[in-house]
Protein backbone atom coordinates (compact mmCIF):
# COMPACT_ATOMS: atom_id res chain seq x y z
CA UNK A 1 0.00 0.00 0.00
CA UNK A 2 1.21 3.46 -0.96
CA UNK A 3 1.36 5.81 1.94
CA UNK A 4 -0.96 9.18 1.30
CA UNK A 5 2.11 11.43 1.59
CA UNK A 6 3.75 9.89 -1.68
CA UNK A 7 0.61 9.67 -3.02
CA UNK A 8 0.16 13.58 -2.94
CA UNK A 9 4.35 13.39 -4.57
CA UNK A 10 3.00 11.27 -7.24
CA UNK A 11 2.80 13.21 -10.86
CA UNK A 12 -0.57 12.29 -12.59
CA UNK A 13 0.57 10.47 -14.97
CA UNK A 14 2.09 8.25 -12.59
CA UNK A 15 -1.14 7.41 -10.90
CA UNK A 16 -2.34 6.71 -14.17
CA UNK A 17 0.32 4.08 -14.33
CA UNK A 18 -0.06 2.50 -10.86
CA UNK A 19 -3.77 2.40 -11.11
CA UNK A 20 -3.66 0.94 -14.51
CA UNK A 21 -1.32 -2.17 -13.05
CA UNK A 22 -3.66 -2.29 -10.25
CA UNK A 23 -6.67 -3.17 -12.53
CA UNK A 24 -4.84 -5.55 -14.62
CA UNK A 25 -3.50 -7.18 -11.34
CA UNK A 26 -7.52 -7.51 -9.84
CA UNK A 27 -7.99 -9.08 -13.85
CA UNK A 28 -5.48 -11.24 -13.61
CA UNK A 29 -5.69 -12.25 -10.20
CA UNK A 30 -9.64 -12.21 -10.03
CA UNK A 31 -10.35 -15.25 -12.34
CA UNK A 32 -7.40 -17.30 -11.64
CA UNK A 33 -8.78 -17.37 -7.63
CA UNK A 34 -11.92 -17.61 -8.56
CA UNK A 35 -10.81 -21.04 -10.54
CA UNK A 36 -9.18 -22.07 -7.46
CA UNK A 37 -12.41 -21.92 -5.89
CA UNK A 38 -14.16 -23.81 -8.00
CA UNK A 39 -15.19 -27.23 -6.71
CA UNK A 40 -14.30 -29.47 -8.41
CA UNK A 41 -16.98 -32.49 -9.39
CA UNK A 42 -17.02 -35.87 -10.11
CA UNK A 43 -20.76 -37.03 -12.10
CA UNK A 44 -22.10 -40.27 -11.21
CA UNK A 45 -25.28 -41.51 -13.04
CA UNK A 46 -26.08 -40.38 -17.32
CA UNK A 47 -28.60 -38.03 -16.36
CA UNK A 48 -26.80 -36.09 -13.32
CA UNK A 49 -23.84 -35.52 -16.39
CA UNK A 50 -26.41 -34.34 -18.60
CA UNK A 51 -28.49 -32.13 -16.08
CA UNK A 52 -24.79 -30.46 -15.79
CA UNK A 53 -24.01 -30.03 -19.04
CA UNK A 54 -27.77 -28.58 -19.93
CA UNK A 55 -27.10 -25.84 -16.90
CA UNK A 56 -23.87 -25.12 -18.53
CA UNK A 57 -21.68 -26.44 -15.65
CA UNK A 58 -20.11 -28.97 -17.20
CA UNK A 59 -16.62 -26.54 -16.88
CA UNK A 60 -16.45 -28.26 -13.27
CA UNK A 61 -16.27 -31.62 -14.33
CA UNK A 62 -13.27 -33.26 -13.21
CA UNK A 63 -14.26 -36.86 -13.60
CA UNK A 64 -17.61 -38.92 -14.66
CA UNK A 65 -18.74 -42.49 -14.56
CA UNK A 66 -19.27 -45.42 -17.01
CA UNK A 67 -22.73 -44.13 -17.43
CA UNK A 68 -22.37 -40.89 -18.44
CA UNK A 69 -21.57 -41.15 -22.05
CA UNK A 70 -23.79 -37.78 -23.31
CA UNK A 71 -22.69 -35.34 -24.97
CA UNK A 72 -19.90 -37.52 -26.56
CA UNK A 73 -17.02 -34.95 -25.02
CA UNK A 74 -18.08 -35.90 -21.49
CA UNK A 75 -16.64 -38.92 -22.34
CA UNK A 76 -13.13 -37.70 -22.53
CA UNK A 77 -13.02 -36.84 -19.23
CA UNK A 78 -11.53 -39.94 -17.46
CA UNK A 79 -14.09 -42.68 -15.95
CA UNK A 80 -14.34 -43.42 -12.54
CA UNK A 81 -16.29 -46.72 -12.90
CA UNK A 82 -19.80 -48.30 -12.64
CA UNK A 83 -22.39 -46.14 -10.55
CA UNK A 84 -23.18 -49.15 -8.79
CA UNK A 85 -19.41 -50.18 -8.10
CA UNK A 86 -17.67 -47.46 -7.16
CA UNK A 87 -14.01 -47.93 -6.30
CA UNK A 88 -13.60 -45.00 -3.15
CA UNK A 89 -9.36 -44.96 -4.63
CA UNK A 90 -10.62 -44.16 -8.28
CA UNK A 91 -13.01 -41.32 -6.97
CA UNK A 92 -10.34 -39.93 -4.62
CA UNK A 93 -7.05 -39.95 -7.18
CA UNK A 94 -8.75 -37.21 -9.02
CA UNK A 95 -9.47 -34.94 -5.68
CA UNK A 96 -12.90 -34.25 -5.88
CA UNK A 97 -14.56 -31.46 -3.93
CA UNK A 98 -17.99 -32.58 -4.80
CA UNK A 99 -19.51 -35.77 -5.71
CA UNK A 100 -23.17 -35.82 -7.10
CA UNK A 101 -24.73 -39.22 -7.55
CA UNK A 102 -28.28 -40.73 -8.96
CA UNK A 103 -29.79 -42.38 -6.74
CA UNK A 104 -28.75 -46.56 -5.75
CA UNK A 105 -24.80 -45.07 -6.45
CA UNK A 106 -22.36 -46.99 -4.11
CA UNK A 107 -21.39 -49.84 -2.97
CA UNK A 108 -22.59 -47.90 0.58
CA UNK A 109 -18.78 -48.63 1.71
CA UNK A 110 -17.32 -46.70 -0.76
CA UNK A 111 -19.35 -44.04 0.07
CA UNK A 112 -18.45 -44.07 4.02
CA UNK A 113 -15.04 -43.80 2.52
CA UNK A 114 -15.72 -40.41 0.99
CA UNK A 115 -17.59 -39.43 4.19
CA UNK A 116 -14.12 -40.05 6.38
CA UNK A 117 -12.13 -38.17 3.73
CA UNK A 118 -14.59 -34.78 3.89
CA UNK A 119 -15.44 -35.62 0.43
CA UNK A 120 -19.40 -33.59 0.18
CA UNK A 121 -21.41 -36.26 -1.31
CA UNK A 122 -24.91 -35.36 -2.80
CA UNK A 123 -27.40 -38.06 -3.98
CA UNK A 124 -30.05 -36.87 -6.41
CA UNK A 125 -33.97 -38.18 -5.73
CA UNK A 126 -35.11 -40.70 -8.39
CA UNK A 127 -38.79 -41.39 -9.60
CA UNK A 128 -39.71 -42.22 -12.88
CA UNK A 129 -42.17 -39.89 -14.25
CA UNK A 130 -42.42 -35.74 -14.92
CA UNK A 131 -42.08 -35.04 -11.35
CA UNK A 132 -39.15 -36.96 -10.62
CA UNK A 133 -37.65 -35.54 -13.83
CA UNK A 134 -37.98 -32.07 -12.28
CA UNK A 135 -36.81 -32.83 -9.01
CA UNK A 136 -33.48 -34.34 -9.88
CA UNK A 137 -32.72 -30.90 -12.22
CA UNK A 138 -33.43 -29.26 -8.88
CA UNK A 139 -31.62 -31.13 -7.07
CA UNK A 140 -28.06 -31.06 -8.92
CA UNK A 141 -28.92 -27.43 -9.68
CA UNK A 142 -28.80 -26.92 -5.93
CA UNK A 143 -25.51 -29.00 -5.32
CA UNK A 144 -23.73 -26.76 -7.36
CA UNK A 145 -25.32 -23.22 -6.00
CA UNK A 146 -27.48 -22.58 -9.56
CA UNK A 147 -31.20 -22.67 -7.70
CA UNK A 148 -32.27 -20.38 -10.69
CA UNK A 149 -30.78 -21.62 -13.96
CA UNK A 150 -32.21 -25.30 -11.96
CA UNK A 151 -35.86 -23.89 -11.97
CA UNK A 152 -35.24 -22.26 -15.61
CA UNK A 153 -34.60 -25.43 -16.92
CA UNK A 154 -36.94 -27.85 -14.92
CA UNK A 155 -39.90 -25.44 -16.22
CA UNK A 156 -38.45 -25.86 -19.94
CA UNK A 157 -38.12 -29.65 -19.15
CA UNK A 158 -41.69 -29.40 -18.26
CA UNK A 159 -42.83 -27.42 -21.08
CA UNK A 160 -41.71 -29.93 -23.20
CA UNK A 161 -43.51 -32.86 -21.54
CA UNK A 162 -46.91 -31.15 -21.31
CA UNK A 163 -46.90 -30.23 -25.12
CA UNK A 164 -45.60 -34.16 -25.71
CA UNK A 165 -48.53 -35.36 -23.73
CA UNK A 166 -51.30 -33.47 -25.57
CA UNK A 167 -50.82 -35.06 -28.38
CA UNK A 168 -50.58 -38.63 -27.11
CA UNK A 169 -53.85 -40.77 -26.86
CA UNK A 170 -55.66 -43.47 -28.30
CA UNK A 171 -55.16 -47.02 -27.64
CA UNK A 172 -52.49 -48.25 -25.13
CA UNK A 173 -50.56 -51.01 -26.82
CA UNK A 174 -49.24 -53.26 -24.03
CA UNK A 175 -45.24 -53.48 -24.07
CA UNK A 176 -42.97 -56.05 -22.56
CA UNK A 177 -39.40 -54.55 -21.74
CA UNK A 178 -37.19 -56.73 -22.36
CA UNK A 179 -33.93 -56.17 -20.33
CA UNK A 180 -31.75 -59.27 -21.82
CA UNK A 181 -31.86 -62.40 -23.35
CA UNK A 182 -28.94 -64.21 -22.03
CA UNK A 183 -28.80 -67.37 -22.31
CA UNK A 184 -32.42 -67.93 -23.98
CA UNK A 185 -34.16 -66.90 -20.54
CA UNK A 186 -36.40 -63.27 -20.63
CA UNK A 187 -35.50 -60.72 -18.05
CA UNK A 188 -38.22 -57.98 -18.36
CA UNK A 189 -39.58 -54.99 -15.94
CA UNK A 190 -42.40 -55.12 -13.91
CA UNK A 191 -43.53 -52.21 -12.03
CA UNK A 192 -41.51 -49.44 -10.25
CA UNK A 193 -38.59 -48.97 -13.01
CA UNK A 194 -37.38 -46.45 -15.91
CA UNK A 195 -38.49 -48.69 -18.30
CA UNK A 196 -42.52 -48.89 -16.55
CA UNK A 197 -42.14 -45.11 -16.58
CA UNK A 198 -41.21 -44.29 -20.04
CA UNK A 199 -44.28 -46.53 -21.59
CA UNK A 200 -46.83 -45.21 -19.32
CA UNK A 201 -45.19 -41.49 -20.43
CA UNK A 202 -45.48 -42.34 -24.18
CA UNK A 203 -48.87 -43.87 -23.50
CA UNK A 204 -48.46 -47.31 -23.80
CA UNK A 205 -49.42 -49.77 -21.12
CA UNK A 206 -46.65 -51.98 -18.88
CA UNK A 207 -47.55 -55.69 -20.03
CA UNK A 208 -46.42 -56.76 -16.40
CA UNK A 209 -47.56 -55.74 -13.79
CA UNK A 210 -47.47 -58.99 -11.15
CA UNK A 211 -43.85 -57.64 -9.76
CA UNK A 212 -42.09 -54.06 -8.89
CA UNK A 213 -38.47 -54.37 -10.70
CA UNK A 214 -37.00 -56.93 -12.90
CA UNK A 215 -37.25 -60.68 -13.08
CA UNK A 216 -36.84 -63.44 -15.02
CA UNK A 217 -40.23 -64.95 -17.03
CA UNK A 218 -41.56 -68.24 -17.64
CA UNK A 219 -42.93 -68.90 -20.23
CA UNK A 220 -46.47 -68.70 -18.90
CA UNK A 221 -45.90 -64.92 -17.89
CA UNK A 222 -44.39 -64.26 -21.46
CA UNK A 223 -47.80 -65.54 -22.67
CA UNK A 224 -49.87 -64.16 -20.02
CA UNK A 225 -48.19 -60.51 -20.67
CA UNK A 226 -49.67 -61.07 -24.48
CA UNK A 227 -47.51 -57.82 -25.75
CA UNK A 228 -47.99 -55.72 -28.47
CA UNK A 229 -44.78 -54.57 -28.82
CA UNK A 230 -41.79 -55.27 -27.65
CA UNK A 231 -38.89 -52.83 -26.58
CA UNK A 232 -35.65 -53.01 -25.70
CA UNK A 233 -31.97 -50.74 -25.06
CA UNK A 234 -30.47 -50.25 -28.52
CA UNK A 235 -26.92 -52.07 -27.64
CA UNK A 236 -24.20 -55.03 -28.56
CA UNK A 237 -23.19 -57.48 -26.47
CA UNK A 238 -24.55 -60.42 -24.35
CA UNK A 239 -27.72 -58.35 -23.59
CA UNK A 240 -28.96 -57.48 -27.49
CA UNK A 241 -30.94 -60.13 -29.31
CA UNK A 242 -32.45 -59.66 -32.43
CA UNK A 243 -35.75 -60.36 -34.10
CA UNK A 244 -35.13 -63.38 -35.21
CA UNK A 245 -33.80 -64.87 -31.67
CA UNK A 246 -36.72 -63.22 -30.00
CA UNK A 247 -39.23 -64.69 -31.77
CA UNK A 248 -37.56 -68.10 -31.89
CA UNK A 249 -38.04 -68.30 -28.42
CA UNK A 250 -41.50 -70.61 -27.68
CA UNK A 251 -43.43 -68.70 -25.67
CA UNK A 252 -42.51 -64.63 -27.40
CA UNK A 253 -42.95 -66.71 -30.77
CA UNK A 254 -46.54 -66.92 -29.87
CA UNK A 255 -47.06 -63.42 -28.87
CA UNK A 256 -48.80 -60.61 -30.65
CA UNK A 257 -45.53 -58.85 -31.17
CA UNK A 258 -44.58 -61.69 -33.01
CA UNK A 259 -47.47 -61.40 -35.33
CA UNK A 260 -46.87 -57.79 -36.29
CA UNK A 261 -42.73 -58.31 -36.07
CA UNK A 262 -43.31 -55.45 -33.92
CA UNK A 263 -39.73 -54.56 -31.91
CA UNK A 264 -38.71 -51.09 -30.97
CA UNK A 265 -35.00 -50.45 -30.05
CA UNK A 266 -33.86 -47.06 -27.94
CA UNK A 267 -30.45 -45.93 -27.16
CA UNK A 268 -30.55 -46.92 -22.96
CA UNK A 269 -29.87 -43.50 -21.84
CA UNK A 270 -31.68 -41.63 -23.88
CA UNK A 271 -34.88 -43.54 -22.95
CA UNK A 272 -34.22 -44.96 -19.34
CA UNK A 273 -32.43 -41.69 -17.95
CA UNK A 274 -35.17 -39.50 -16.85
CA UNK A 275 -33.12 -36.59 -17.34
CA UNK A 276 -33.37 -33.36 -20.10
CA UNK A 277 -33.43 -35.55 -23.01
CA UNK A 278 -36.69 -37.32 -21.90
CA UNK A 279 -39.03 -35.09 -23.86
CA UNK A 280 -37.36 -36.73 -26.79
CA UNK A 281 -37.51 -39.97 -25.71
CA UNK A 282 -41.58 -39.72 -24.61
CA UNK A 283 -41.78 -38.37 -28.22
CA UNK A 284 -39.55 -41.13 -30.18
CA UNK A 285 -41.03 -43.94 -28.13
CA UNK A 286 -45.01 -42.40 -28.53
CA UNK A 287 -44.14 -42.48 -32.56
CA UNK A 288 -42.88 -46.34 -32.56
CA UNK A 289 -45.61 -46.99 -30.48
CA UNK A 290 -48.12 -45.31 -33.06
CA UNK A 291 -50.09 -43.33 -29.68
CA UNK A 292 -49.21 -39.99 -31.20
CA UNK A 293 -52.36 -38.70 -32.33
CA UNK A 294 -53.31 -36.32 -35.19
Amino acid sequence: MIARAALKRLTPASLAIIMTASLLLAFIVGPARAQDDAPRVVAVGGSVTEIIYELGMEHLLVARDTTSSWPPEVTELPDVGYMRALSPEGLLSVRPDLIIAEAGSGPPEAIDVLDSAEVAFVEVPESFDAAGVRAKILAVAEALDVPEAGVALAARVEAELEAVAAVIGGDAPRVLFILSMQNGRVMASGTGTAASGIIELAGGRNAVDAFEGYRQLTDEAVLSAAPDVILMMDRDGDHAAANADLFAHPALGLTPAAETGRVVRIDGLLLLGFGPRTPAAVTLLAEALGTVEG
